[in-house]
């Protein structure tokens, strides 16, 4: 499946997180991407990180999202058919995310991720789960995504970009499976098990904001805030532990 869907993901890092957060991305899950790029305000041929024109800080996310996903496009286009954009304290399972687009259409102007039903017509992805855009949204976004149509900077990042996307007539898709249980997760696993959401999630989650084992999918994609020590954990019980004499079939949980 990996050669069949392709997907490059772009990390958002900063000089200050390398060694203490995107290092641990490296040595997890960002190998299992086609190919991984990881988006600073500086170049580091070491790591290494892409050095875009902008400066560090929350009121610039905005700006580097617009500048990271342009560099993709004029850099790698043909590199992949989705784009997947996530923060350096996200955790990507990627054969559930190439899963997940296996009955999707990478030529269609659509994105995908964890959905808010706020501020954006028919709603937006939240930036901290991660989002996935389709090569023919990406394609709209570097080429007619421009200052008389889309915020270039400020604002909240994964809202200008929602915004922005939807002028552009790119639909901010579905991700929930069959069983109506969430993939893209706006926070580490234990709060999605256990509750104890901020009272915004309640407002504007569009899946009603619900916790337990049981509204998690099977297939999970991503879970966000998660620690290095979580991460690693998560890379253990994910692709390590079996328990012993239980065979797990293969689940059809695409819509």
């Amino acid at each position: 499946m990996k050669k069949k869907i392709r997907v490059l993901c772009w990390v958002m890092t900063s000089p200050q997180s390398l060694s203490t957060k995107a290092i641990h991305v490296k040595h997890t899950w960002g190998k299992r991407c086609n190919k991984i790029l990881y988006m600073s305000s500086v170049s580091d041929p070491k790591f290494p990180t892409i050095g875009l024109n902008i400066s560090e800080g929350r009121q610039h996310l905005t700006g580097k999202t617009m500048q990271a996903f342009r560099y993709v496009y004029q850099n790698h286009f043909n590199d992949a058919d989705w784009f997947m954009k996530a923060d350096d304290d996200t955790y990507v399972i990627v054969e559930n995310l190439r899963y997940f687009l296996s009955t999707k259409n990478p030529n269609d102007p659509i994105y995908f991720g964890h959905h808010f039903k706020t501020i954006v017509k028919g709603g937006y992805h939240s930036g901290g789960a991660g989002y996935v855009l389709s090569k023919e949204a990406l394609r709209r976004f570097a080429l007619l995504g421009n200052s008389q149509l889309c915020r270039q900077d400020g604002g909240a990042e994964d809202a200008e970009i929602g915004s922005c996307l939807m002028k552009l007539n790119v639909t901010a898709g579905k991700t929930v499976d069959n069983l109506g249980r969430s993939r893209f997760h706006c926070f580490n696993l234990n709060t999605h098990l256990h509750g104890g959401f901020p009272d915004w999630f309640y407002k504007y989650d569009s899946n009603g904001a619900r916790s337990g084992i049981h509204n998690i999918s099977d297939y999970p994609i991503t879970f966000h805030y998660v620690s290095p020590k979580e991460m690693h954990a998560l890379e253990y019980y994910v692709y390590h532990l079996r328990p012993f004499g239980i065979v797990s079939g293969a689940q059809d949980l695409n819509v």
